[in-house]
């Protein structure tokens, strides 16, 4: 494989099985980084990336661990430096999303949402941070969303969990320089094959550039960020301008 851009560093993504989390530890793959491959439940989709990867010729590890639980967190750190001895990226992109209408939402769904979108970024960032801060060049790239930048109110739960993201980026971004930049990515629709097109309607009406997103457009920015020195503490929104509206 040619020197690329990313060659010799370690990334681990979390919730890397399906989706966003998948294309974009391919993509890192690609650009030359081995790489990480954290899942929840997903084995077999989970082990088909870590194939994936090792066919370009970089290495992969796929781990389970429920990364809102500490306990599973430091066995997948450890994981980590026992297998690859250093890290230089991490991308928090496990999430999980669902509505629920505020008269009715429960504890127990509150609780869930937090934990798998918010507390999980922070228990990995705080987990990484020795590891990322002995490159002197660490990157964290958190996944928000553009539920963490609108109002939904079908999706309380889940824009607030969206909202702590970003802030959590921001502080971390002060709490964690110079050695580690961090940063958010905030994704529009983002389209996979084999989803119900109505689900992107009201998106793609709504979008001045009259179209849903790519996991391509994701992978860009994550490489993008994984590159950078010199941006700290930003929300990087790939929303084809849905914001705007």
């Amino acid at each position: 494989m040619s020197q690329s851009s990313l060659t010799g560093k370690v990334a681990l993504v979390t919730g890397a099985a399906r989706r966003i989390g998948r294309s974009v530890a391919l993509r890192l793959a690609s650009e030359g980084a081995d790489v990480v491959v954290n899942y929840r439940t997903s084995q077999r989709e989970a082990d088909e990336v870590v194939a994936q990867i090792a066919a370009m010729g970089r290495r992969a590890v796929a781990v389970r661990a429920d990364v809102s639980k500490k306990a599973e967190v430091a066995a997948l750190f450890a994981a980590v430096e026992r297998e690859f001895g250093r890290l230089d990226i991490l991308v928090n992109n496990a999430g999980t999303f669902f509505p629920a209408k505020f008269e009715e939402l429960t504890e127990e769904q509150w609780d869930s949402i937090l934990d798998t979108n918010l507390k999980s970024q922070f228990l990995c960032s705080q987990a990484a941070a020795p590891m990322l801060r002995r490159t002197g060049e660490g990157r964290i790239v958190n996944f928000a969303s553009l539920g963490g930048l609108l109002a939904w109110p079908a999706y309380t739960h889940y824009c607030v969990s969206k909202a702590g993201v970003i802030m959590l980026t921001r502080c971390l971004a002060r709490a964690l320089a110079p050695e580690i930049t961090v940063n958010a990515i905030a994704p529009g629709t983002i389209s996979f094959p084999g989803d119900a097109p109505e689900l992107a309607e009201d998106f793609i009406r709504r979008t001045p550039m009259k179209q849903t997103g790519t996991a391509q457009d994701i992978d860009s920015a994550v490489v993008f960020l994984a590159q950078s020195a010199f941006i700290t503490g930003q929300v990087i929104v790939v929303d084809g301008g849905r914001t705007l509206t």
